[in-house]
């Protein structure tokens, strides 16, 4: 990463189709029979990872094909706490994505690449001022297709996403360190607690 690299500035809508995710006319009920997985904000956590095992599921309406996710593209959260990207990984099985989440679907670029780059905090800063609305902040699918973005070449984008990857599976794995080492010390003293003889108090 440290060579001299070229790179131009696009817009996301450029490089890729953002659409809105598929729009139910009621609330989502799940199905246990249905064919189709809905990927709702809920199913996605703080990590950007999906959770397919705990999403309803229904019967999608002939002729919505068009709506399903397929792997390598993004799901964005519009609205909430932030405006992540979360890539959609392969073996997933078969599902679609809700409104108001918004549809990624690169091209010509890497898309672990995008995601990053929106996941980046300088980025999220700038989707933050991007949210319209008076009592829901929410980016629409035309605010985010303005959106520039940096496109070096693909062997950068791939480097840097290798990079981003690892930095991430690296904060991971502390985060869990952090956890063991708080459950023994716990448990460490509580064992102290209980082995130590008790002394009368005068």
């Amino acid at each position: 990463l440290s060579r001299k690299v070229v790179t131009v500035a696009t817009t996301l809508g450029e490089i890729a189709l953002i659409r809105m995710g598929y729009s139910f006319r009621s609330r989502v009920e799940h199905d246990p029979g249905g064919d189709v997985s809905v990927i709702q904000m809920k199913d996605i956590d703080d990590m950007s990872s999906i959770h397919v095992a705990g999403a309803a599921r229904l019967t999608l309406p002939a002729g919505k094909e068009r709506h399903l996710l397929r792997p390598n593209d993004l799901a964005f959260r519009s609205r909430g706490r932030s405006y992540g990207a979360t890539l959609v990984p392969e073996g997933m099985g078969v599902a679609v994505l809700a409104a108001p989440m918004l549809l990624i679907r690169p091209s010509n670029v890497l898309p672990a690449y995008v995601s990053w780059y929106l996941n980046a905090p300088s980025t999220q800063s700038r989707l933050a001022s991007m949210a319209a609305g008076t009592s829901v902040q929410m980016i629409s699918a035309e605010a985010l297709k303005s959106l520039e973005i940096p496109l070096p070449s693909l062997s950068v984008q791939r480097d840097i996403a290798e990079v981003a990857a690892l930095a991430e599976r690296e904060r991971s794995l502390m985060a869990e360190l952090t956890l063991r080492r708080q459950a023994l010390t716990a448990r460490v003293l509580m064992d102290c607690a209980r082995q130590t003889p008790r002394k009368d108090v005068r």
